[in-house]
């Protein structure tokens, strides 16, 4: 690396770094929640909003997850409704989007530092979660726009901003504000967390599978890795809307099934520790022997990772179920909650049951073996070459991610251009070029000041869940009141 280039590294990280430190603060300011033990704030301000959203919407998550599944059915949906794709390809494309290193590495680190009772709250925050996928999913339903091109867009900029203005007087200001807020943190996260992040460690992990830092070919050559990965990002995103739609529908189901077979196998191997395994993880969830500290700390990490996993909160889900076809946003909201469902109670929870039964955890927790490492290590106790699976699919799970991610950034680009779609390819250009960046290089405070967007993502979409509220169950209650069966 040239002076000249080393130069500018500083100088871009001496002018980032107090934006990124102070917001990094801010979001992770620690809460007392007794003997010793503290709850990162945006972690207290997620779990109040799932919480919140369970019991406003009277536990809707459960009520109508069978709804839900219905409408993942073609014959159940009308073909000729208003909006851009079906309710599967919204919800699979969605997915794609939350389905990715979380799920594998940041289960491993939570249960590393929360212990296996941290697995009995990430399961019961995946199903909270799913409240808030709802009402996400029919605000952004409600509120959304057809572009000149006839795609349908919406997300929490455009209820934000729409919902606000229907309350008048200062609302109107206020939201336009916070959607603005929302647009930049979006694009923030969708360079960062949604790109950056997601094509460097993918090359970490190509490395280690290839022979480590010290002996792979690929070690010092992040530039050409990120130049492949983002040919074939490249090849999706420039097809449009109904390219990246069709891209994700088909990788999620197949990513899925090969990560869950390996998962259901190695707990299917380990039967005869099941007994013992679930005992563990229900004695440090709920009355675990190390006292209150411990059993906050299950809590804490169960729930840290299931929301960081899921996205519930962050309006991601608006994002992309706006354009399903529909003629009524509240089945939108029925498919959009179970976003949750399949990335946390399902996926993230055959992780945890992956590290508990296959006897790595306890170890663990006094190594220095975290993240996608201990998680491939579990899988090998029983599947020897299924660390090398393990890596064709964190490859295809950072790819849906970053294809996702990419259209999630774009719809904010487009809200803050006034839904004009002439800065779709300067957007395109950048995305791509952040990728082979992101590959090789030594990420630093650019991903600090991008996670700190992307978290606050949370806080003006949040806002607006309690503010619009009664919207969402006023559509509620006149969708059931059109759909009840006539009495004779």
């Amino acid at each position: 690396m040239s002076s000249s280039t080393l130069g500018l590294d500083q100088k871009i990280d001496a002018l980032i770094k107090p934006v990124a430190d102070w917001s990094l603060n801010i979001l992770f300011w620690p809460i007392p929640v007794g003997d010793g033990v503290t709850m990162p704030f945006i972690v207290g301000w997620l779990l109040a909003g799932v919480i919140f959203a369970t019991i406003y919407f009277r536990m809707v998550n459960f009520r109508h997850f069978k709804d839900g599944m219905r409408l993942l059915w073609p014959a159940n949906n009308d073909p000729k409704a208003p909006g851009s794709y079906t309710n599967y390809q919204a919800l699979a494309t969605c997915l794609s989007g939350t389905v990715g290193l979380g799920n594998i590495a940041g289960v491993a680190v939570g249960l590393s530092a929360g212990g296996p009772g941290a697995a009995v709250w990430l399961c019961l925050m995946g199903f909270l979660g799913m409240s808030v996928k709802f009402a996400e999913g029919v605000l952004g339903s409600k509120y959304r726009v057809k572009l000149k091109g006839g795609e349908y867009v919406g997300g929490p900029m455009h209820y934000i901003s729409q919902g606000f203005a229907e309350k008048g007087g200062k609302w109107v200001k206020a939201g336009a504000i916070l959607a603005v807020i929302y647009a930049i943190c979006t694009i923030g996260g969708a360079i960062g967390g949604g790109n950056m992040f997601q094509a460097n460690q993918t090359f970490k992990q190509f490395v280690e599978v290839t022979g480590g830092a010290d002996a792979s070919w690929w070690a010092d050559k992040g530039w050409l890795f990120g130049l492949i990965l983002a040919g074939l990002v490249g090849a999706v995103i420039w097809g449009g809307l109904n390219s990246i739609v069709a891209t994700a529908s088909k990788i999620t189901p197949i990513m899925g099934i090969v990560y869950l077979a390996g998962g259901l196998t190695v707990v299917a191997v380990n039967y005869a520790n099941i007994g013992d395994a679930f005992a563990l993880m229900f004695r440090e969830a709920f009355t675990p022997q190390a006292g209150y500290g411990a059993f906050m700390g299950a809590l804490i990490w169960g729930v840290r990772r299931a929301i960081f996993s899921n996205e519930a909160g962050l309006g991601t889900a608006a994002l992309m179920h706006a354009g399903s076809k529909t003629n009524s946003p509240v089945p939108v909201g029925y498919v959009a909650m179970l976003g949750a469902f399949f990335d946390t109670v399902v996926i993230c929870t055959v992780t945890a049951l992956v590290l508990v039964f296959s006897g790595v955890l306890p170890e663990a927790r006094t190594s220095d073996i975290q993240g996608v490492e201990l998680t491939s290590q579990a899988f090998a106790t029983v599947l020897p070459w299924f660390p090398y699976v393990l890596a064709v699919t964190v490859f295809l799970f950072a790819y849906s991610t970053l294809i996702t991610w990419f259209y999630y950034g774009l719809n904010a680009v487009r809200y803050l251009a006034r839904n004009k779609t002439g800065y779709d390819k300067a957007f395109k250009i950048v995305f791509l070029i952040c990728v082979v960046l992101g590959a090789g290089a030594q990420l630093g405070t650019v991903v600090d000041f991008a996670d700190a967007m992307f978290f606050l993502m949370a806080v003006p979409n949040l806002i607006a869940l309690y503010v619009l509220a009664s919207k969402v169950k006023k559509e509620y209650k006149k969708y059931n009141r059109e759909t009840r069966p006539k009495k004779r």
